[in-house]
């Protein structure tokens, strides 16, 4: 949406998310591409999310993946609250959802990104070993981790302005907000990406060539410098297009900002992917859940027993299949079972030859 900007300003953008497509097929595929990354996404998100829930029941949690966990939290409310408003707006082409989510949407969705970056950045502090649990059994969350994820989303919403429609600078204010607007995606994207890359790859090589136990080690530390990776390589466009904006006088071409946009919500969608093929915990937890529900699916079927889920899944697989072997060999086929009980009590006589063809005898 193009408005004149005010002669007394300096800058003035509809922050709703407007934008006017002229080609009637680029405004119906926008909306498809955005509920398909959305659908997958959520999906994607959620499966972790009950993975983890499951390792911490069961004493498997980890300060890792209690940040994971949250990461995995933000993308689902991202991919549920923002990204069906962008797709409703590209299909409506004007404003239909009211002030109130016109003046928060932005401003919500610039807070998940802040909080992203920083969730990412406080990895680098916490530790891949279990969390002990109590007694009791339940269990325990180390206070810093509460702590830093309430500083992070404090910080995040602050940082990222006031809820608004329509962005207005004042001339008088343009200097400092020029300012501001140079040192905050310095602080809130670029130094928390760079410190966090710097520090995996510095650790992921300690732990290649001096860790006593290399294997497992290193197998978390990519994983984490691959999600850290793909997070500011996807969330580049988004914030460059972000900067441009409030400095620049003239917008950048409207498939920029498109393509920006999904990449930015394409980012949600890709992290569940990465720790679903990279994670071993994550992965052996969706092959238990996928087990789970298969034998729930099951239970309905009359005489199918369902195996196991003890261990992961190799494990269920093999006693599977030992089941199988087991009851085949203790079956008897009906026919041999025929054959011996017919001849179980037969009794052979000392002077009957039980093969009298064989006699050197001459027949009369």
């Amino acid at each position: 949406m193009d408005i004149d900007r005010p002669a007394n300003v300096s800058f003035f953008d509809f922050v709703g998310g407007v934008q006017l497509l002229q080609r009637e097929e680029t405004r119906t595929a926008m909306p498809v591409i955005l509920i398909g990354i959305c659908v997958s996404g959520a999906v994607g998100n959620l499966l972790v999310l009950l993975i983890f829930i499951r390792d911490f029941r069961n004493g498997k949690g980890s300060e890792v993946k209690a940040l994971l966990a949250s990461l995995a939290s933000t993308d689902l409310v991202i991919l549920l609250l923002c990204a069906p408003v962008r797709a409703v707006t590209y299909y409506k082409q004007t404003w239909t959802l009211g002030t109130f989510v016109c003046s928060t949407t932005d401003w919500f969705q610039h807070s998940c990104v802040v909080a992203k970056t920083l969730i990412l950045a406080v990895t680098t502090r916490a530790k891949h070993t279990l969390v002990p649990s109590t007694a009791t059994g339940s269990l325990y969350s180390p206070t810093w981790i509460h702590g830093a994820l309430a500083f992070i989303w404090v910080v995040s919403m602050i940082t990222a302005g006031t809820p608004v429609c329509v962005s207005e600078m004042p001339v008088c204010a343009s200097d400092f907000m020029s300012l501001f607007y140079k040192i905050y995606p310095t602080a809130a994207f670029v130094a928390p990406v760079v410190l966090t890359l710097a520090y995996y790859t510095r650790a992921l090589h300690t732990a290649v060539n001096h860790a006593p136990c290399p294997q497992h080690q290193s197998k978390v530390t990519l994983v984490l410098l691959c999600v850290s990776g793909a997070h500011g390589l996807m969330l580049l466009p988004e914030w460059g297009t972000f900067t441009w904006i409030r400095l620049g006088y003239n917008k950048p071409p409207v498939g920029l900002r498109i393509f920006a946009q999904v990449l930015f919500y394409a980012c949600s969608s890709l992290s569940p992917v990465i720790l679903m093929t990279m994670y071993d915990d994550v992965r052996e937890g969706l092959m238990s859940v996928w087990f789970v529900a298969t034998c729930r699916g099951s239970k309905r079927l009359p005489g199918k027993k369902c195996p196991k889920t003890e261990g992961n899944g190799a494990e269920v697989g093999a006693n599977a299949v030992s089941n199988a072997i087991s009851q085949d060999t203790e079956k008897t086929f009906p026919d041999v079972e025929h054959f011996w009980t017919g001849r179980r009590n037969t009794h052979v006589e000392e002077d009957q030859d039980p093969v009298p063809w064989e006699k050197e005898e001459k027949m009369l």
